[in-house]
């Protein structure tokens, strides 16, 4: 599928690599609703991509808000092509028996629920056209056991399971899946989840991808009817070792990740 003349829905799109994957699309001629919660740095995601992004101020937790997304953007562009669950938070980095009940129920809502809401919202548009695309990126969390992030993890390991099953769905129709497996990004997502990591992660040896690199990595994707995308060396070697031995893999996550554990505190 090509994205050009294509019309995308992006959430998350006010930094990080939301506002990336609107460059990047905008740049191939595809025109996108950009979706925040924040509405100064939509707009200058809107500012830096141009005239051919519309901004909605939505949060992707609010079944009524997501559920009148679709009327909402037909009213601005005409037609929907396609749809990018970006949008995502960490919890604090604590561990399960410290982490506030609502802060989990809180990345569930966001990380899980979120994308099922935009899926229900627009599967229904999409499988009228005569092709269309979903993306929903999840992580390496998804099968890597990350201390102090579990539920973070097991809400991405949920979206991972909805998107294959997704996947296996919409066999025989024109609507192309896309799963994200994204390693480690600077995408700034701690601050955007509010947590304070009180670390230096510019010492960290874990090699960072950048954000503009992964949604180009992603939009190609989408152009090749890509099932399956992992973002960073990390990603794919992390799930190989899950694979081959998950004590040796949580071990090494482990011995990377206690700093943070002991030394971050939550906002």
């Amino acid at each position: 599928m090509r994205v050009q003349d294509k019309i995308f829905v992006v959430t998350g799109a006010g930094s990080g690599l939301g506002r990336q994957l609107t460059l990047e699309l905008t740049g191939r001629g595809a025109k996108v609703a950009a979706l925040d919660f924040r509405e100064a740095p939509l707009l200058e995601t809107k500012h830096l991509a141009g005239i051919h992004v519309e901004t909605f101020l939505v949060d992707v937790t609010n079944s009524l808000d997501v559920a009148a997304l679709p009327t909402k953007v037909m009213e601005k562009f005409g037609k929907i092509d396609g749809i990018i669950n970006n949008a995502g938070i960490i919890q604090p980095f604590v561990k399960v028996n410290d982490l506030k009940l609502e802060d989990a129920m809180h990345v569930m809502s966001v990380n899980f629920i979120g994308p099922l809401m935009m899926i229900k919202a627009f599967l229904p548009h999409l499988l009228k056209i005569s092709e269309a695309h979903i993306v929903n990126v999840s992580s390496m969390g998804a099968y890597t056991p990350v201390p102090g992030q579990s539920v973070y993890g097991a809400s991405k390991a949920a979206l991972k399971s909805l998107t294959e099953g997704l996947t296996s769905e919409l066999k025989g129709t024109r609507i192309g899946v896309t799963l994200v497996l994204a390693g480690a990004m600077n995408t700034n997502i701690a601050t955007n989840s509010g947590i304070n990591l009180n670390v230096d992660t510019s010492a960290s040896r874990i090699r960072m991808t950048d954000s503009a690199v992964a949604a180009k990595k992603i939009v190609d994707a989408i152009e090749s009817g890509r099932e399956r995308l992992y973002i960073g060396p990390d990603a794919r070697m992390m799930d190989l070792l899950t694979r081959v031995s998950p004590k040796l893999s949580a071990t090494l996550i482990y011995r990377q990740m206690r700093q943070l554990l002991s030394r971050s505190i939550d906002n």
